[in-house]
């Protein structure tokens, strides 16, 4: 039986983002260009495998059995994996407006992922497809809700990219805040 802690469940979320079972159904694999994603699952794990580069992206991933109290680790390691942390332009407004958004090759384990997300923080997403994928979209307020929720302690893993732009978002004014995408 697996015993499940806040490292597992974040490695948990990044093999959902970007890792597989290899073809002969024995090993697990995970792709990333990103060195530090590799050498964290490689902490997590004390590993000292090879970790492929190839990757088999699925369509029929639906849902996963998360334990509620390391749902928030595993909701940042997929974020780490296949989110992104960034801002955009408001059309009418013209103000920068934070975003998270999950890519997925299936719509119903982002479906999923949403009801799960609103079990916790009650808010919803927004699906929409991109092309050859699905995204799950949270906008201002929301997103910064979900920073606070996955980033509980100094204490974590995290992809450093993606939460220094999560902390400059939370410490400075969108006037004055002008930073590249994660």
């Amino acid at each position: 039986m697996v015993k499940w802690n806040r490292d597992f469940s974040y490695v948990i979320g990044l093999f959902t983002a970007d890792g597989n079972i290899s073809s002969d159904g024995r090993h697990l694999e995970f792709c990333s260009k990103d060195l530090e994603l590799v050498k964290s699952i490689k902490k997590c794990f004390n590993l000292n495998n090879k970790i492929s580069r190839k990757q088999h992206k699925s369509k029929s991933l639906t849902y996963l059995e998360i334990p509620k109290e390391y749902f928030c680790d595993f909701l940042r390691g997929l974020i780490d994996g296949d989110g992104t942390i960034d801002y955009f332009m408001h059309p009418e407004s013209r103000e920068k407006q934070f975003r998270i958004r999950i890519a997925s090759a299936s719509k119903n384990f982002l479906e999923w992922l949403s009801r799960e997300i609103n079990k916790f923080l009650d808010m919803k997403g927004a699906i929409r497809q991109v092309v050859r994928a699905y995204q799950l979209c949270h906008y201002k307020k929301d997103s910064i809700r979900l920073v606070d929720f996955m980033c509980y302690s100094g204490n974590i893993n995290f992809l450093s990219r993606k939460f220094e732009i999560a902390k400059l978002m939370k410490a400075r004014t969108w006037r004055n805040w002008d930073t590249r995408t994660a």
